[in-house]
């Protein structure tokens, strides 16, 4: 609700601090006190239009500060964590207007743009006047009423559910349209690819092992030819060439012709038997190892080819050569798309029509709830409007289905307010058939039976009992005290039997200072009451009469 009003420098206030709490809050004044400036002053905080008028004279700006406390799962704190604005326990609307008639807008000390103070405004306060009717007379906000009036918050958002459900579906089944479309413009170029890549076989890994083998086999090649050379070296082709096993034994034989006995040449056959042994050894480690490192001449070129297809390959479709395998997958499973698109296509369509058939039963349950409750509601309606003077009037609620392109969470219904003042009068729109007063009262009417399932906390009513007196004055009252059992209600009046129904009583003057007006607003106390409510039934001269029949208006009772 709303807790306080800090105006600054608007036209005839020059600074006003007001409380505010919750039941049935009445202002009344002399007409040109200033009450229109109070409210004027709250549109502004609340995003209305900003004009330079309004910047009390001889000031450079203006400003005024509205102060609410909506209840922990109020919307609007919803909208302030999103639009990042912490939510405090409070939620203060700003506004600033400078003397050349530009504003700013604050929300917590934040600065925030004008439609977001519009947003706040209207989820914090409904103001109804004679000429300017906000909240009930959209019919956006109509079938949101009427649900919450008859308990069909359940319904609703089993609605809401199906809808989600159904445009989900179609979603899906776009998606695989749009899956199979792409996968047959590219269907010639998949399947070349898929075929050039199985033909290729990657395998994970097989770059390194690769690049291993082709190191390898190089290697192997010098190692070969120097091993040949050692082998040449002891077993020269060249009979010029010198042999160390020829001329070993050449040796042996010469020391072996020495004249017995020749023991000094012992020793020295030995060791050239063992140089032969030890030759000969050699020679079969340099053989086997000549076989052993002996290339395959066709091995390294393979491994040669191999690698450079994989790395050609690689180059082709833009991804390293360790990808290749994947991006073999991922063609196979495109191709496969493919082949099963028509049936994932089908299944798609399928249960496309399963969720919206669940939505229209969820909406055509929800559309047989609202004709109850419309009737209902219609019913409640007729018994609050003839003693508001307004027993001719009839008031319609019209539930008609709208286009399937404008199905919505909430439903296949255009709910809709209609009026009708007269008899004869075909049912219209509330804001076009109903005079001011009568468009007053009935936004009174459906407020007093919609007050259940109202989600703004505030209502604000302009001078809703005007062209009213007598009874039907004090039924306004007893309605604007039944709304604020609910709600809280500020209510400008010149009507003594509305003032009486307050349960706070503010009063609005004007007075002249230093040779300036300015508008003051003092609360009331019980004394100062009964004699304001005097003042409302006599006039200027205020009687002992007047007194008397305040005090019956005070203590409940009819004049």
């Amino acid at each position: 609700m709303l807790t306080s009003l800090a105006i600054r420098d608007v036209v005839l206030i020059e600074r006003l601090d007001l409380g505010f709490g919750p039941g049935l809050t009445v202002l009344t004044g002399e007409t040109g006190a200033g009450k229109s400036i109070l409210l004027d002053s709250l549109g502004l905080a609340l995003g209305a239009r900003a004009e330079s008028g309004l910047v009390r004279a001889g000031q450079s700006q203006a400003s005024v500060a509205a102060a609410f406390a909506p209840p922990e799962q109020h919307p609007a704190r919803a909208l302030l964590v999103d639009q990042g604005i912490e939510a405090e326990d409070e939620i203060v609307l700003r506004r600033i207007v400078t003397a050349d008639g530009r504003s700013r807008a604050f929300v917590n000390d934040q600065p925030v743009g004008l439609a977001l103070l519009r947003r706040l405004g209207a989820l914090l306060v409904e103001v109804q006047g004679q000429h300017d009717q906000v909240g009930l007379t959209d019919s956006t906000n109509h079938a949101g009423l009427l649900d919450a009036s008859g308990g069909l918050e359940k319904l609703r958002a089993a609605s809401a559910t199906a809808h989600k459900a159904w445009r989900e579906a179609e979603r899906a089944l776009s998606e695989a349209r749009e899956r199979i479309a792409a996968a047959q413009r590219d269907e010639e170029f998949l399947r070349h690819a898929v075929a050039e890549l199985e033909s290729l076989a990657p395998v994970e890994g097989e770059e390194d092992e690769l690049a291993a083998e082709r190191q390898r086999l190089q290697q192997g090649e010098r190692r070969g030819e120097a091993i040949a050379e050692a082998l040449a070296s002891l077993q020269p082709r060249d009979r010029r060439s010198a042999n160390p096993a020829a001329a070993l034994r050449n040796a042996s034989r010469a020391l072996e012709r020495l004249p017995a006995p020749n023991t000094e040449a012992e020793p020295a056959l030995e060791a050239i038997g063992r140089a032969l042994d030890a030759l000969g050894e050699a020679e079969t480690a340099l053989e086997r190892l000549v076989q052993e490192v002996a290339p395959d001449p066709r091995r390294l070129e393979q491994v040669e080819e191999r690698l450079f297809a994989l790395r050609a390959a690689a180059r082709k479709h833009l991804v390293p050569v360790v990808e290749l395998p994947a991006l073999l997958a991922s063609l196979k499973d495109r191709l496969a798309a493919l082949d099963a698109g028509t049936g994932q296509v089908a299944a798609a369509e399928a249960a496309l029509a399963e969720k919206r058939a669940a939505y229209l039963a969820a909406s055509g349950r929800l559309t047989e709830a609202r004709r109850d409750a419309a009737a209902k509601l219609e019913k409640a309606l007729g018994r609050e409007l003839p003693p508001l003077k307004l027993d001719r009037a009839r008031l319609v609620v019209d539930v008609a289905p709208r286009p399937e392109a404008a199905w919505a969470p909430d439903g296949v219904d255009r709910v809709t307010f209609l009026v009708s003042t007269n008899p004869g009068q075909a049912p219209g729109a509330l804001d076009k058939v109903a005079s001011g007063g009568e468009l007053s009262r009935l936004m009174l009417a459906l407020k007093v039976v919609l007050a259940r399932g109202s989600p703004v906390p505030t209502l604000v009513f302009d001078e809703v009992d005007s062209g009213v007196g007598g009874a039907t004055a004090a039924a306004v009252g007893e309605r604007l005290l039944r709304v604020a059992e609910r709600l809280q209600v500020l209510v400008v009046t010149h009507s003594p039997q509305v003032a009486a129904r307050g349960s706070r009583h503010l009063s609005v003057a004007k007075q002249v200072k230093a040779g300036r007006a300015e508008t003051r607003v003092t609360p009331l106390d019980a004394p100062q009451r009964r004699e304001e409510i005097a003042r409302m039934l006599a006039g200027e001269q205020v009687t002992e009469a007047a007194r008397m029949a305040a005090d019956s208006l005070l203590a409940g009772g009819l004049l």
